[in-house]
């Protein structure tokens, strides 16, 4: 694979040079329409996202609607010091310990003191980690011993610290299982809805929103486990007055494919009388959901990934944020956000640190390595979508809502991945994610349960990653089961997120667009070819990206004359061209050919 990546061939550099950008205006330059004027800020968080339930799974069974006795559950106990050793090899500076508060399942703990679920009201056996059950507890699936459950985790914590990893967990703001009900609230902590007043749909000081003198009815033919009928699965869920649903859904009968297992909170906005808003006094959730992130704060925790942030209401997040960082100021919040139109709203009023940019670069980077998109989709997030925040934009290529790369619906090939995830950890100076079992071309083959086999793996099942559980290999954590193939796809995720990591021009360099000067170019198919500079006054480095899964080009690279000049390198010099991704150094110009998937990082320096 190595050599599908590295091939060399021949490429020929013209002199270049950038203008010099003023410093303070953050839109796109309006003289030089390659290179905006956003000065970048250094936020190269390097985030790897694990599903805590999977993670340390070893067991390889993987039946269907398998309980956790038959298909096994990962601890908190299993991300052991070697697995957090491997992890911080790749250059990561921040785990993400997704499933972690205790949400609604079907395995019951009542022994353990921890009242059964109603499996009317659960998706998958193992459930949905974002219909929390209890806000101040973990999962008890997750702990060695049940009781213990807290220090466990809390102990995971302190072990991803001490090998200078930060920690990140989920913040679930917009609704709750419908069974919610805290048993390991603070002294003093009134639950969710306890003092609601149930006779109105709406009260600016009600923790739910109701549907008076309904009650709930549970979808017709649903059948979580895909058997017959079982305890607690018999269509008798009851809830009087029925509460709304979490995907907005005001009605006591929500739909199949609704998110019915969920109920949403109210943050006091009527959303039945024209979105009439009720902030002012303060809200009864705003406060009951400050204390909550203050409580995990207090755990030691550097920062929330906020699930759908967007549905509770900005004025929200503008009001806990600050009230979070007065506990600790250097606790980050990262939004899951859908709607550009709105990034600039969520991070300047609302105070988030950084969003997600899944309608931007992901979109675009899936359709080409679909091969159904052009470089275009990638010049538009830069240009339009970015324009003076991408600092603060997190890109991926997975995560637990998206395709796996490998399966047959999004790209089957995992080496698509090589051209497209360098864009994303070097495009701009923003924050990256890697979704574990990525790295080594897990497809998520196979039907879980809940999940049906639909190129994700499950969140809802008990299951076992079968790639990933070769690079685990029965907790050893050494990759001896890998195919050669994935050692060098591993390979290539280690070398590229430890230079995104390392190098000072991708962490906070400017960026200028090379598509305009060769779009000309014989050999240069724009469609497909991508390259770009990142430099700052120490670093220069120039990124080439071939999408074209079949075909091989050998362009002449024509770079404008201004850029050498203004990243203080001088035309009439020579210089050598360093792959970072590779020990591969071109004394007398860009000598290579761009093969199939391939990708470089070039450093440029004076000979």
């Amino acid at each position: 694979m190595k050599k599908m990546l590295l091939a060399g061939g021949l490429l020929t550099l013209a002199a270049f040079s950038l203008p010099n950008p003023p410093v303070d205006d953050k839109r796109r330059s309006d003289t030089d329409p390659n290179t905006t004027t956003e000065v970048p800020k250094d936020h190269k968080l390097v985030i790897y996202q694990l599903m805590t339930r999977l993670f340390g799974n070893k067991v390889a069974l993987n039946k269907p609607y398998g309980t956790i006795t038959e298909n096994g559950c990962g601890k908190f106990n299993d991300i052991t010091d070697k697995a957090l050793d491997e992890i911080k090899k790749m250059g990561v500076s921040h785990v993400w310990y997704t499933g972690v508060i205790e949400h609604a399942t079907m395995t019951d703990y009542t022994s353990q003191g921890i009242p059964a679920d109603d499996a009317d009201v659960v998706k998958g056996r193992a459930g949905s980690p974002y219909a929390i059950r209890d806000y101040y507890d973990v999962d008890p699936d997750l702990a060695v011993v049940v009781k213990n459950r807290m220090p466990e985790y809390e102990a995971l914590i302190k072990r991803t610290h001490d090998h200078e990893l930060k920690v990140l967990m989920d913040f679930i703001p917009n609704h709750v299982a419908r069974t919610y009900k805290s048993d390991a609230k603070p002294l003093g902590v009134v639950d969710l809805g306890a003092v609601d007043d149930r006779t109105k749909a709406f009260a600016p000081n009600n923790n739910f929103y109701y549907i008076p003198n309904k009650s709930f009815v549970v979808p017709a033919g649903y059948n979580p486990l895909g058997v017959a009928k079982g305890p607690r699965e018999d269509s008798k869920y009851v809830e009087t007055p029925a509460k709304a649903t979490g995907n907005d859904v005001f009605s006591e009968a929500p739909k199949i494919d609704d998110w019915f297992e969920t109920t949403k909170l109210n943050y006091g906005v009527d959303y039945q009388n024209g979105r009439q808003t009720y902030f002012n006094p303060v809200p009864d959730t705003w406060k009951k959901m400050r204390d909550v992130l203050v409580f995990w704060a207090g755990k030691n925790v550097d920062g929330f990934r906020c699930d759908m942030a967007e549905m509770v209401p900005v004025e929200f997040w503008a009001y806990v944020i600050p009230e979070v960082k007065k506990v600790k100021p250097d606790i980050i919040f990262i939004a899951e956000a859908y709607n550009a139109k709105a990034y600039k709203t969520y991070l300047e009023k609302g105070k988030f640190d950084f969003l997600y940019d899944k309608v931007g670069l992901y979109d675009g980077l899936r359709k080409l390595m679909r091969q159904e998109g052009t470089t275009d989709d990638i010049t538009k997030v830069w240009k339009e979508e970015s324009a003076g925040f991408s600092s603060h934009m997190l890109r991926f290529l997975e995560n637990h809502d998206e395709h796996r790369i490998a399966s047959k619906e999004f790209a089957t090939d995992p080496r698509r991945a090589i051209p497209a995830m360098t864009v994303t950890a070097t495009l701009a100076s923003g924050p990256v994610m890697l979704y574990s079992g990525q790295e080594v071309g897990e497809p998520a083959n196979g039907v879980a349960g809940f999940n049906t086999g639909d190129g994700r793996t499950t969140i809802f099942d008990y299951w076992g990653v079968p790639e990933h559980q070769k690079w685990m290999n029965q907790g050893k954590f050494d990759g001896a089961k890998l195919s050669p193939e994935q050692k060098d796809l591993r390979d290539f995720y280690t070398r590229l997120l430890n230079v995104a990591s390392s190098s000072e021009a991708i962490r906070k360099g400017r960026f200028y667009e090379l598509q305009d000067a060769n779009n000309l170019g014989k050999e240069y198919d724009q469609r497909y070819i991508y390259t770009f500079l990142r430099h700052t006054d120490k670093q220069q480095v120039l990124v080439v990206v071939n999408f074209n899964a079949e075909k091989s080009y050998r362009p002449v690279i024509n770079i404008p004359a201004e850029a050498l000049t203004a990243m203080g390198l001088s035309p009439t010099r020579f210089y050598t061209y360093t792959n970072l991704l590779s020990p591969e150094e071109l004394r007398n110009g860009l000598n290579l050919t761009l093969a199939p998937l391939s990708a470089y990082i070039f450093e440029i320096k004076s000979r």
